[in-house]
């Protein structure tokens, strides 16, 4: 999961959009691209696979070249990093794919948890199917999963939307709907909207089931359960901070579900 799109926009003002220098193929990794899912806070949360991929990859494709830095910096990988983000992914599509073609390997990876899910990525891998060329996912950490699975509501099926939109209008569209779906829906939120999201969820139905959870395998990670309008009166007076994952029961919940 990457920070909110506005924020993103900021960060990446400026970015890197120069052409890659040519790049050897190494041979070291199976040509094409490879999407490796990294850490959504806890920088032990990465496989092993995931770390032998990006230490003999040719190339680290990442959203903020400073950001992954730090991560590969920690788990002592050297590697040559280019950025891949909104504002430079179609410049970057038709160098990675000719470096892939001469029988190079790309990692992809986003700031956090698995690339191309609510992050940059997915135009390079439908250009890579369009071309006929390998593409191969490294699983692990997932905000969506994560959150569902410990957020005590059914798991099975479930929706996820991304970030809600940012206008007020077309966030409480969403979210009308999302109270009507017959499973779990799930949202990325920014923690300076959250309290209008809610105050949309609680004027709407007050007594519906939500869960926020709130800076996921971190120190101060945080589960808050209950009906929108009790969530609504925790989060005016105690200020929300860090990335939010906002999960909304179905509109009839199981018999099971008691809490």
């Amino acid at each position: 999961m990457s920070s909110d799109p506005d924020s993103a926009a900021e960060q990446f003002e400026g970015a890197d959009d120069a052409l890659i220098e040519p790049v050897v193929a190494t041979g070291r990794l199976t040509p094409g691209l490879h999407l490796v899912a990294t850490p959504i806070g806890n920088m032990r949360d990465i496989t092993q696979r995931a770390l032998d991929t990006l230490r003999i990859a040719d190339l680290v494709a990442c959203e903020d070249t400073r950001h992954s830095g730090m991560l590969l910096k920690h788990h002592d990988i050297r590697a040559r990093l280019i950025s891949l983000n909104e504002h430079n992914e179609a410049h970057r599509i038709p160098q990675l794919l000719e470096h892939m073609r001469q029988g190079g390997s790309v990692a992809l990876i986003s700031d956090a948890g698995m690339p191309t899910v609510s992050d940059p990525g997915q135009r390079l891998v439908g250009a890579m199917v369009a071309a006929g060329l390998h593409v191969e996912g490294i699983p692990g950490p997932s905000a969506v999963i994560t959150a569902l699975a410990a957020s005590g509501l059914p798991t099975t099926p479930f929706y996820f939307g991304g970030f809600l939109p940012h206008k007020k209008g077309a966030r409480a569209t969403v979210l009308t709907a999302a109270l009507q779906r017959d499973c779990t829906s799930i949202f990325f939120e920014s923690p300076y909207r959250l309290v209008d999201t809610l105050a949309i969820l609680a004027e709407a139905a007050p007594e519906h089931r939500v869960v926020v959870a709130r800076e996921l395998t971190k120190k101060f990670e945080e589960f808050k359960r209950g009906p929108a309008s009790i969530l609504l009166s925790h989060y005016q007076t105690k200020t929300p901070k860090g990335e939010i994952t906002l999960l909304i029961a179905p509109v009839d919940p199981p018999k099971w579900l008691t809490w």
